[in-house]
């Protein structure tokens, strides 16, 4: 599976950096058990690696952390991903995952200011009055600088690090090519729907490179939002921004990590912390296209206890199905419907009704007993979720991709919260949000709507119907219609049949080489090598070899069994 691995890989020199990283750090359980840590220290010395002692002292999650650090802003992405499927992995690796920071050294401003003046068409001097070669921040992806407009505007300048998307298309590609050999050799792991996981992760980071795309989630949320008075977006300068470059008014606030700096102000932390929930909660809910990452490093609070969100490149977003099927799912949760919260989940992992569904009633009635006896302001979102996902471990569930970023969204929402005001609740807040939800969906002009949506679908189908049925009366008649059939791992035995038959071939050839070269031995004129005619050795010398091979292949195929 690795040499198929590396073979597919076009990127050699990317595939040798992922290489020297993986081996640098080694197999830290196999390390451990085998106890050979002073082992792995003592070679990291002879290599001249930094820190070979603590390498080999990590524990498996804190080593694939370091992995991931290593490799760069692709698998950096990737583990923020990660630190969001906590129905996937255990405490231990949500916790490391939720520790990769996306900061690197700046770029010197004279290495980005080759690529900048392209963007903008010209010199900067015709743009700006002034820039500030010290960077805001240096992420991965982009730096920020903070500029002034030639009519005095202050504004914002996200600009894209010289040849970055080469890096992350070649990272892509090894992602793509592993989830085939992992789906192909690992059928197991289908439930955790690693294709979608990847294509979502591919999406999602391609959207992060197009700062044109995070520009338009900027102004997207901003319509949404337009009737909040409270929230702030930053407006966008169009005629600078693109794919590389994108170009904002200034945010003149108080970071939100700053708590010192709310205080000086005389701002209400607790107003800040409703009014940000609330935004949020109505991007989840009601519009359905939600900042993903809504932590105080992405939030300036501004006077009048106004807020102001910025980095739109993470996104989520629900479907209107999705939506009505997570304020159901909560419903459920507060009203102690088990079984709603069951048949929801079902839906949510793919599965078909098992004999296991009688326990997972059992188990989720118990868990919906247990926090709704807790009083709202006793309930903690994180440990509630986090013995949730316990459950659907242990029952083979798994969440679709798009929520996953809906409950790192809730997660960071509920951790904004409390770092303003270490008593608020996100669901002591958000319960009544989610009750006049659900009384919405039940008045007379949703289910008139809902109706009518329906009888639309139905109509359109009813329409269609004579239609569809004359051609496959048609393709009848001629005998056309095709039925495909998949079972799944069949081919894992067909390719086994061919390794067989490829065998037996050979052997009834080597055989053959064998009875040939016995008659040719008997027959005492020409040339000879080794006291034997020559046709003969040469006879002898390649059934030895194909036999060789027969042992060889033999012995593997048993021992891939």
């Amino acid at each position: 599976m690795l040499w198929e691995f590396l073979n597919a890989a076009k990127d050699i020199g990317r595939m040798q950096d992922i290489a020297t990283v993986l081996i640098r750090y080694g197999f830290g359980g196999f390390v451990q058990l085998l106890g050979l840590e002073r082992v792995l220290a003592h070679v990291g010395k002879s290599l001249h690696w930094q820190h070979a002692e603590e390498y080999a002292t990590l524990d498996t999650p804190c080593r694939v952390r370091h992995i991931l650090e290593e490799l760069g802003p692709t698998f950096i992405k990737m583990g923020q991903i990660l630190a969001t499927r906590v129905d996937l992995f255990p405490p231990a690796y949500i916790a490391e995952f939720e520790k990769l920071l996306d900061q690197v050294p700046p770029l010197p401003f004279a290495e980005l200011l080759p690529q900048l003046e392209e963007d903008i068409g010209g010199s900067v001097t015709d743009i700006f009055q002034e820039i500030d070669t010290q960077p805001l921040a240096a992420a991965s992806l982009a730096q920020v600088h903070r500029a002034v407009l030639k009519n005095g505007t202050p504004v914002v300048l996200k600009i894209r690090r010289p040849g970055i998307r080469k890096i992350i298309e070649a990272d892509l590609h090894l992602l793509d090519r592993l989830v085939d050999i992992v789906e192909s050799d690992a059928p197991e792991l289908r439930r955790y729907h690693p294709r979608e996981v990847v294509r979502q992760f591919s999406q999602s980071l391609r959207r992060e490179l197009d700062f044109a795309a995070e520009s338009r989630n900027a102004e997207r949320v901003a319509a949404n939002l337009a009737g909040d008075p409270h929230i702030m977006i930053p407006k966008v300068y169009w005629e600078f921004t693109g794919e590389r470059l994108n170009v904002q008014e200034y945010v003149d606030g108080i970071l939100g990590k700053d708590l010192d700096g709310v205080k000086n102000a005389g701002l209400d932390k607790r107003l800040l912390a409703e009014r940000g929930v609330k935004a949020v909660l109505q991007m989840i809910m009601v519009d359905g296209f939600f900042h993903a990452d809504p932590h105080p490093g992405n939030v300036f609070y501004l006077p009048d206890n106004r807020l102001a969100f910025i980095d739109f490149g993470m996104m989520g977003r629900l479907t209107d199905e999705r939506r009505e099927q997570v304020v159901s799912f909560l419903y459920g949760m507060v009203n102690h419907h088990a079984a709603t919260v069951v048949e929801i989940l079902e839906d949510w992992s793919d599965i078909v009704k098992t004999d296991t569904q009688t326990t997972l009633v059992v188990e989720i009635d118990g868990f919906v007993e247990h926090y709704s006896s807790l009083a709202l302001k006793d309930l903690s979102l994180p440990m509630m979720i986090g013995d949730l996902m316990v459950i659907l471990r242990d029952h083979n569930l798994s969440l679709p991709p798009d929520l996953a970023l809906l409950i790192k969204a809730y997660i960071t929402l509920d951790g904004f919260g409390r770092y303003l005001e270490p008593e608020f609740n996100t669901l002591n807040f958000s319960a009544p949000i989610i009750q006049k939800l659900m009384e919405d969906r039940y008045k007379p002009e949703a289910i008139a709507k809902r109706g009518w949506r329906n009888l639309v679908v139905v109509a359109e189908l009813l329409s269609a119907l004579p239609k569809e049925l004359h051609q496959l009366l048609r393709a009848s008649r001629k005998g056309t219609i095709q039925v495909d059939i998949n079972v799944r791992g069949l081919d894992r035995h067909i390719n086994k049949l061919n390794g067989a038959i490829t065998r037996l071939t050979m052997g009834i050839v080597t055989a053959a080489l064998i009875i040939g070269t016995s008659i040719i031995m008997t027959v005492k004129s020409g040339p000879t090598i080794l006291g034997m005619p020559v046709f003969g050795f040469i006879g002898f010398l390649s059934a030895s070899i194909v036999g060789v091979w027969l042992l060889i292949s033999i012995w593997r195929g048993r021992k891939t069994d």
